[in-house]
């Protein structure tokens, strides 16, 4: 079995995927990338709450996480695209309901949803891009943020969480994190009313 057959098959990378399969596939459902009367402006409104609720949530993660994962700047190099000025993103609301990070077990399960949505930002990108004509140059680079290293970076990160703590109790509080990302990220684009 090769070294990456190996990460598939982990059983933090399981009890992750089993644990958030249920929120992960409602927030899915919620979102309104591909709902008929998606436009332009309903684009830029759900950057801009993505924008809300990354920001502090990379603060939070800063101590825990390589800066080449960061993604606000791309946000805002987005939204700046979007026709929005510097001084209107900084007065964009911030999301407080965050998950708690207090060590690697709650910083791995917050990542795991966070690096795990770079994944599907590749199907949306060529969704956006034929739907709404965008493009990382256009206010699309949040959805392809590592650009051609997107697999190399969920790899390496599926090997950090290899290495990660795995007792009971480490894998636990690792799942229950990436549970509580999921469902303050729904609340969070609930309350900003962004979602279908």
């Amino acid at each position: 079995m090769s070294a990456t057959a190996s990460h598939y098959s982990s059983p933090l990378l399981l009890a992750l995927r089993e644990g958030t399969h249920t929120c992960h596939k409602r927030l899915e459902a919620r979102l309104p990338f591909f709902s008929a009367d998606f436009d332009r402006a309903a684009y830029r409104r759900l950057m801009q709450a993505y924008f809300g609720f990354h920001a502090p949530l990379e603060a939070l993660l800063g101590a825990y996480q390589e800066c080449e994962r960061v993604k606000t700047p791309t946000l805002v190099t987005d939204l700046l695209a979007l026709a929005m000025t510097r001084a209107e993103i900084d007065t964009l609301p911030l999301c407080r309901a965050l998950p708690q990070i207090s060590d690697q077990a709650n910083a791995m399960g917050v990542m795991y949803v966070v690096e795990g949505s770079t994944l599907g930002g590749q199907v949306l990108k060529r969704a956006m891009t034929e739907r709404l004509a965008l493009g990382a140059d256009s206010g699309a680079g949040f959805l392809d943020v590592y650009g051609p290293l997107t697999g190399a970076r969920w790899r390496s990160f599926l090997e950090r969480l290899e290495q990660a703590p795995s007792g009971a109790e480490d894998q636990t509080r690792t799942v229950q994190a990436a549970i509580a990302t999921f469902e303050c990220f729904e609340q969070w684009l609930a309350q900003q009313g962004v979602l279908r």
